[in-house]
């Protein structure tokens, strides 16, 4: 499987936003660094935010996942006005973010990573302790439906490969009950197979219903899981396309600033 081979897509995703963010602003201080941003994502959607480095990409997520509180606009959580403290407030009601490092102990075993202080218990009082067998049930079967066939669950973490780290990760939110999933560059650091595994698990998680989206500056990655793309540019959003509406080539100008190049041609007589 290459990464340009695309995924089987279903219809057009409708049904209600999870997740609404409607004319976003955040700034710090004098630097504006969302400048009114409205993105959704929808169950069973994997949504693409585009966008190069200092495009804002990383205030949306913080903003979407409950760091940062936005300076002006609204965001809507299943309707409602969305009102996170925190980002464990965020990931209680179902949003969860996996960031490029990942936060996982490489020495401890792929179960202990999964479960994370959230281990299954048995027995009572002084005697309540952790489940270790349906632990590591749990996490093999987990694992399992995410294309994923473990040594064994005491394997550590670290053993395992870049794309492997990803997908437990993500088998973890998901367990947990993520209702939205925000992956951070998932496939940034990847080679070509791995992130074929990974965009394989995106692509799962979406048939379970979950919303993804999935923050990139790789169109060709975006493209073979996204069902719609949205360009992001200093802070602001350019535009949401729709799959099959738009082609590589305009997806990749867009974000490159391609408009921006034409209108400089243009006054400068096309000497560039």
């Amino acid at each position: 499987m290459t990464i340009d081979s695309t995924f089987h897509h279903g219809d057009p995703v409708t049904g209600a936003p999870i997740v609404e963010m409607k004319g976003i602003e955040k700034h710090f201080g004098n630097v504006i660094a969302l400048a009114g941003v409205s993105f959704d994502i929808r169950p069973g959607e994997c949504h693409c935010l585009l966008g190069d480095n200092g495009a804002g990409k990383s205030t949306f997520i913080k903003t979407m996942s409950g760091v940062h509180k936005p300076t002006k606009g609204e965001i809507l959580f299943e309707g409602r006005p969305m009102s996170f403290s925190s980002p464990r407030d965020a990931m209680e009601a179902g949003i969860a973010t996996v960031f490029q490092d990942l936060a996982m102990i490489p020495l401890m075993s792929v179960t202990r990573n999964f479960f994370m202080g959230r281990e299954p218990k048995k027995g009572e009082g002084l005697f309540r302790r952790m489940d270790l067998g349906a632990a590591n049930e749990i996490c093999v079967e987990e694992m399992r439906k995410m294309g994923i066939n473990l040594r064994g669950p005491d394997q550590a973490v670290g053993t395992l490969s870049g794309g492997e780290r990803q997908t437990v990760a993500i088998a973890r939110a998901v367990y947990f009950g993520a209702k939205v999933l925000i992956l951070d560059e998932p496939t940034s650091a990847l080679g070509v197979r791995q992130t074929s595994n990974v965009l394989a698990t995106i692509d799962r998680v979406r048939k379970q219903g979950v919303g993804v989206v999935f923050i990139s500056h790789n169109v060709r990655h975006a493209l073979a899981v996204g069902d719609r793309f949205t360009v992001l540019n200093r802070g602001k959003t350019l535009g949401t396309a729709t799959r099959g509406d738009i082609t590589p080539e305009a997806l990749q100008d867009l974000m490159a600033g391609g408009q921006e190049m034409a209108q400089l041609e243009g006054s400068l007589g096309g000497t560039i």
